[in-house]
């Protein structure tokens, strides 16, 4: 099931210009997608700070989109819970329906390298319409990072990226990624990663979404969640590329493997 660099832009092509998946599209499905694998992994409740915060790193090309979409899906995502409805007492007027705590998660993105590509300076827009904080820099002393945020998704470099030619800020980035304490989430590929080989000093995700597909690399994957967000790929497409996707139940649009 796992594919190399050239399936994945294959795979990609074929939705684009085959199935006339949009671009802007493609990008919203998958962070979509990973939102809802951090749900499933870091349920609000399960969140060991009393502030809900993660962090969001993103890249300049693809997989920085996805990430901006994914943390303003978050956003989103409300956990209502403790409901009490109210009776009336001697000492209390009466209560008109019931109250409920409410949570949200509170995504902050780090993204030091702007796109100068409009469909993802749309995505950025979206994020900063929705009151989602950005980072001016991104803390050296690791420990930081580990006092303010509950978890880090990475969404800085994808399928596209040659780790032999990587340059700031990015080196820098995966030098501190490497040290963090604190859960860390890698979408599709863990930054710095080989897309086929791997990777055996780079930073070591505990939870990994591949999209689509799992890439070969993911074979490398030592951490306790995989999580595939493929349900949306046609038969057809699914079949051509011999992908042998897990089953997704119900209406999940990601899937454990």
């Amino acid at each position: 099931m796992a594919i190399c660099r050239e399936e994945a832009g294959a795979i990609e092509k074929e939705l684009l210009e085959e199935f006339r998946f949009g671009h802007q599209q493609l990008i919203e499905i998958w962070g979509h997608a990973c939102a809802m694998a951090v749900t499933k992994v870091f349920p609000l409740r399960s969140l060991p700070k009393k502030q809900p915060t993660l962090l969001v790193v993103c890249g300049s090309e693809q997989n920085g989109a996805i990430g901006l979409a994914c943390a303003r899906h978050l956003r989103v995502f409300v956990a209502h819970h403790s409901c009490f409805h109210g009776k009336r007492s001697l000492n209390t007027m009466p209560v008109t329906g019931p109250t409920c705590s409410v949570e949200e998660y509170e995504p902050t993105i780090f993204y030091p390298k702007r796109s100068p590509n409009p469909l993802y300076r749309d995505f950025t827009t979206q994020c900063e319409k929705m009151d989602i904080p950005f980072l001016s820099y991104l803390p050296a002393e690791v420990q930081l990072i580990s006092d303010a945020y509950n978890l880090v998704i990475d969404a800085v470099l994808g399928v596209e990226a040659d780790p032999g030619e990587l340059a700031e800020p990015y080196i820098t980035i995966l030098s501190t990624l490497k040290q963090i304490r604190i859960p860390l989430v890698s979408v599709d590929i863990p930054s710095g990663w080989d897309v086929e080989t791997g990777s055996s000093d780079g930073i070591s995700p505990d939870v990994l979404v591949s999209l689509a597909a799992p890439k070969q690399c993911a074979t490398r994957f030592m951490g306790k969640h995989h999580l595939v967000a493929g349900r949306f790929l046609p038969y057809d497409v699914q079949k051509k590329f011999e992908l042998n996707l897990p089953e997704y139940p119900g209406t999940e649009c990601v899937v454990s493997l």
